[in-house]
């Protein structure tokens, strides 16, 4: 694992107990944080307290000299050394990811280790979209499932299945666009164009669905061989007739 070259965005807050650390994900400004230094804070607390009660004993400038030595509470300090910085984030460091390419220091939620990127320029977005979509829908079916709503979320899903049939779809990415959009909004590649797919039968659209809308009819289809360079059907061939990039 590849140690990103330098912290990300921190700030130090205290909530009585001593100076700590928070560093977020560039990403998703979730936070991390260290752990204050609990056991030092108090020793050094008692330390100065013991030292500062035996210098008030004094005379005339015994308390003076007390504060002095007693110096700031660490209960309410709001700052960290440079060495106290490094200790809190070696704490967390692990966590933490650099893409290669954006520069950014991510947590790893945000980051693909199979590519070495992060999510948003992995080469395999299109791959990482498509899983987290479907661990989404895995969770709302959950939900709808305990919640009486499974006929629904079925029926929402079927709708929503036939509206990306009906959709321009990105070969390299998986961004869909309005049918006709020629150029990938996000990548700028050749979309795919959403084929006429006509019930056999009775000649309505089907919309990519199993069955036909319309008259029930089951549709069988061939998958066609598409060009995840152009976008254009390869009819089976090794290499694209309309772009010559080789197939497979």
């Amino acid at each position: 694992m590849a140690v990103p070259s330098r912290m990300p965005r921190y700030d130090v807050r205290n909530d009585g107990v001593g100076p700590y650390a928070v560093f977020y994900c560039d990403a998703c400004d979730r936070e991390f944080r260290s752990q204050p230094e609990l056991v030092a804070t108090v020793a050094k607390d008692i330390g100065r307290e013991a030292v500062g009660g035996l210098l008030r004993k004094v005379p005339l400038f015994g308390s003076a000299i007390a504060n002095n030595v007693t110096g700031q509470d660490p209960r309410y300090v709001t700052s960290l050394t440079p060495q106290q910085l490094d200790k809190a984030w070696g704490q967390v460091q692990d966590r933490f990811r650099e893409c290669p390419t954006c520069r950014r220091i991510v947590c790893v939620s945000d980051f693909d280790e199979q590519s070495g990127f992060c999510t948003d320029d992995s080469p395999r977005r299109g791959e990482i979209a498509e899983a987290q979509a479907e661990q989404a829908g895995s969770m709302l079916k959950g939900f709808a499932s305990a919640l009486g709503l499974g006929e629904t979320i079925k029926q929402a899903g079927a709708a929503m299945k036939q509206a990306q049939a009906a959709a321009a779809r990105c070969p390299v990415d998986g961004t869909l666009a309005a049918a006709g959009t020629k150029f990938c909004p996000e990548c700028g590649a050749a979309m795919v164009q959403p084929s006429a797919d006509a019930c056999p039968k009775c000649g309505k659209p089907t919309l990519g669905a199993k069955f036909c809308p319309e008259c029930g009819a089951k549709i069988e289809r061939k998958l066609a061989g598409v060009c995840p360079s152009c976008g254009a059907d390869t009819k089976g061939a090794k290499f694209c007739p309309e772009c010559g990039a080789k197939q497979g």
